[in-house]
Order: structure tokens, then sequence, then C-alpha cells
């Protein structure tokens, strides 16, 4: 006897065994935990139907090939894609070698891990794979992607769906927000697997902040708000300014890496949804209020000389002393340097101070959720259901921690995003390291985490917003700077870009720029 359960839609029997797309048009049917694709049929076709079923069942009864997950008799090889590289990419690799020496070697899979640079050099790699473009590589079975991407892929029917492939205990087993990241429709499906997360601390020269808070009184406590990062900026800028004879030439304290999440994630501590997504179609949600408070606390610093960016990551800032703090992801500590490099010939060591990221005064505290995934191409069954095997293999709190431990990343499973589990796991942390886990998963245990869902174009609109505002910051800084030289007061200096009009100007700017990404 066979249980016929018709749900979805789709093609037809789809299987090593049996494919005949002429009998049967689009339902699915489940047999022995198998999907297949069938339409709706009537009574001979169902026993059409029944007779072939009979077939697979009886082919699989006399020693046809198993499914991967129960150890395959054919070896299936496995391609991963990833923009890692240093020390994320060696604790992946350790893993992948790991994985292909035991579980892998029971149930004949291969991964095989490969490096494709930086995110956007991946992201031009998989839509030409995808695509099909001349010179291109073959489609990875598994590839890191961010949800824009992803999206994108999977609106080209180039992504597989895994939630077939959990059960309701597995899917309870990892951070919720972590896995509705990849569910584009709200369908409960998987599209995006998650193996290591990442959200923003605040990074800390504490050498050089130690001199700083001597002098002055400053506190680790008055960087806990935007509002006291601002303020404590101010007073550093001030202090350093009066340690030479030179005027208006004091140092910038803080830097942001991305401006975008600055922006997202202030907004919706102060009440609004930037990229308002409902079935992929974008509305923006950025009040005038709310905008000019994200103006006041970075664009208004940047230009008085409070906060800098010059170098291509902030982690590059603090290596030449121009700034003592930065906001970016916890990912990013293993780039920290160990030196400040003031010229060729000027150079001290310096610690590393974790702190959490900064907050709007009175709001519900708000992290960034970021971190690419693992999205799986819609290949054989027999690579997707491999694919599977390695992914949940990966995030098993043992091998995750692993990871978290040599990459500074988050593990992705409630087990393992805890302290006690970590420390438990008998694997040597650096002071830091153990700074930087400590404070990430507290904000992933205690804060609301979110990241944009996924739209045509989210990218770009992304862009836009972040670019927006640090382009005409630098762009003004720089203005303010020459008429400095040429002799201005701070206050004539900076007038021309701290009135209304030009906050207003910027403001309608950035609406028409990001409007036509709506609907």
């Amino acid at each position: 006897e066979i249980s016929l359960g018709l749900v979805g839609s789709e093609m037809c029997i789809r299987d090593r065994w049996w494919y005949d797309k002429n009998i049967f048009g689009n339902k699915q049917i489940f047999i022995m935990g198998r999907k297949f694709m069938v339409k709706r049929i009537g009574m001979r076709r169902l026993a059409a139907f029944a007779a072939a079923a009979a077939l697979v069942l009886g082919l699989v009864g006399c020693g046809g090939a198993q499914s991967t997950a129960q150890g395959n008799t054919e070896p299936v090889n496995l391609s991963v894609w990833t923009y890692y590289n240093g020390d994320q990419l060696e604790s992946f690799n350790k893993l992948v070698d790991t994985f292909n020496n035991t579980v892998g070697k029971e149930k004949n899979i291969t991964v095989e891990s490969y490096s494709q640079g930086s995110v956007n050099d991946l992201e031009t790699q998989v839509m030409a794979a995808a695509q099909g473009k001349v010179g291109a590589s073959a489609m990875p079975n598994i590839f890191m992607a961010y949800a824009d991407t992803a999206y994108a892929m999977d609106q080209m029917g180039e992504l597989a769906d895994l939630a077939p492939y959990f059960t309701d205990e597995e899917r309870a087993a990892y951070v919720d927000s972590y896995l509705t990241e990849g569910d584009f429709d709200d369908s409960g499906s998987i599209k995006i697997f998650p193996v290591a997360k990442s959200t923003e601390l605040l990074f800390l020269n504490d050498t050089d902040w130690k001199l700083f808070a001597a002098a002055t009184g400053a506190r680790y406590s008055d960087l806990e708000t935007v509002e006291g990062l601002v303020k404590t900026a101010e007073a550093y800028y001030n202090w350093t300014d009066a340690q030479t004879d030179t005027p208006n030439d004091g140092k910038a304290l803080f830097g942001r890496d991305a401006i975008a999440n600055y922006m997202l994630i202030g907004a919706k501590e102060l009440g609004d949804t930037i990229f308002d997504v409902k079935d992929g179609k974008m509305t923006m949600g950025l009040s005038e209020d709310v905008a000019r408070k994200l103006w006041d606390n970075y664009y208004v610093p940047y230009i008085k000389g409070w906060a800098a960016a010059s170098g291509r990551f902030r982690s590059d800032d603090i290596k030449i002393g121009s700034i003592l703090a930065y906001i970016g992801s916890n990912s990013s500590a293993t780039y920290f340097p160990t030196q400040v490099m003031l010229s060729d010939t000027e150079s001290h060591d310096i610690e590393l101070k974790v702190l959490p990221t900064p907050h709007f005064e009175g709001c519900e505290k708000v992290s960034v959720q970021q971190g690419a995934g693992m999205a799986v191409a819609k290949t054989t069954d027999a690579e997707v259901e491999a694919s599977v095997v390695f992914l949940k293999w990966f995030t098993q709190p043992e091998n995750n921690i692993a990871f978290a431990v040599g990459s500074g990343y988050l593990p992705v499973t409630h087990a393992a995003n805890d302290m006690d589990a970590i420390h438990s796991s008998g694997l040597a942390l650096t002071g830091n390291m153990e700074n930087v886990l400590t404070e990430a998963v507290e904000a992933v245990n205690t804060n609301e985490m979110y990241t944009t869902k996924a739209f045509e174009g989210g990218t770009d609109a992304r862009s836009k917003l972040g670019y927006s505002m640090i382009d005409l910051a630098t762009a003004d800084r720089a203005t303010v700077e020459e008429r400095l030289a040429a002799g201005e007061s701070a206050e004539e200096a900076e007038a021309e870009f701290l009135t209304d009009e030009y906050f207003e100007a910027w403001y309608q700017s950035l609406c028409d720029a990001l409007s036509q990404y709506e609907g």
C-alpha cells in the first residue's frame, strides 16, 4: 500500500529511477519520504501512477541507489564557494577537511572549498555561472549569499528549498530570525541556510583611550548611547586640539564601517522601517524627523571632525591613529591592529577594548543581523541531500563553535550561541576573541535582531542609502578643512552645512533616489 498526498505544484516524477513528463502534470506527491510531482489525475491515470510507483519501490527494494543521507553507494562531490579570507578561510577549510575525513567519508560525500575573493567577486562569479556566461565556471552546489543575491537567484529558479529536509525540532534549534531571512515569500521556505552570523560592536584603541580618559574623566559608559558617543567625540576633538599650538587640528574619536547599518538600525530604534517589504515589494518609510536624528548624530559630527573615515575599513584608520574607535562587525575583530603607525619611524603598541554598539537614548535596543548564509543550487536530488548533510554537520554546536572561535563569527544555534557552551568546548580563546564573542552573544540573546527583507534592487537601494550621507559628509568635510586652512573660523567654515535647508535638500534627494525601488 502507498499513501498519496497532493500538496503544492511543479513538474513530474523526479528521481534516478523513473521520469515521465507526459503522463503527469503539476502536483507534488510523497512516496517513502521522497518528493515527486504529479497533476490531478483520474482513475485511469491514478492506476498508471500506482503501477509506476510500484516499479520505483520495487527498484528500491532490489538494491537501487540509496539516499545520500543513508550512505550513498555512488560518490557525491560538492563544490562550495565562499568569500572567506585569512583566519576565516583557514577555519572553514579545517572543518571541511574534518567533514571529508569523517561523515563525508562514511556517506561518500566530498566537499571542495573555493574562495572567490571578496563579497562582490563572489556575487559576480555566481551570477555569471547562473546565467551561463561565456567563460564562467560551472554553478557551485553551495555558495555564500546575502539575501538580495539569493533572492535574485531564487527568482531565476536556481535555488533549492531546504525546508523539506528539516523537522520542526531541527528548525527550532536555530535562532529563528536567521532561518526566516531566507523565507522570501513567508511560506516557511529556507532559501538561505545560516552557518555563521555577525552583529556590530564598538572596537576601541584602549591604550590611547586611557590617556584621554585619565585627563578628562571620560568613561566607557559614556559610549553606551549614540548621543553619548557624539558628545564624547566632541570632547576628544577639543582635547587633542589643545595638545598643539595649531588651531582646529583636533582628532576624530570614531568611525563607522557600514553607514547603511547605522541608518537602518538607527531608524528602527527610532520607530521607522526604511525598507518596509511585503511580498517582495518595498515601501520606503523614513520620516523627516528620524532622518534629522540620524543626520545630527553622524553627518554633523563628521563635518566638525569628530568622526572620520579615510581607509578602506575603519580598522585601517585605527592603525594610522586617525580614530580611536569604530563600529563594525564582530567578525572584523581579527583585523584589529596591534600597533598604531603614526609615521615610518613612530609607532606604539595598542590593546583592544570591545564594547556594545551604542544605541539611541530611550529606545528599545536593536542590533543588526548580518553575515551571508549558504544557498544551495537546485541540482540533482543526491547533490541537494548531500549539501544538507554537510550544512547540518557544519552547524552542529561543536563544529559551529570551532568556526566561531577561529573566525570571530557567531554560531547559529541556540545551544552554541552561549558563552558557557563556548567555554565548555575546550577550544583556546584569546583574550580578544573572548571579549568579542561575549559581547556579540549578549547582543544576539538580549536585543532585537534586525535585517532588511530582500526585494528587487535591494542591494543598490542599500548602497544609495549608505553612500548618500557618507559621500556628502566626506566632500563637505574636505571643504571645511580648506576653509580652515585659509584662515576661517570653525563656525564660518561649517555654517553653510548646518542649516535646516541644507539638511532638507539632502533628505529630499535621498527620498527621490530610493523611491525608484518602491513597489
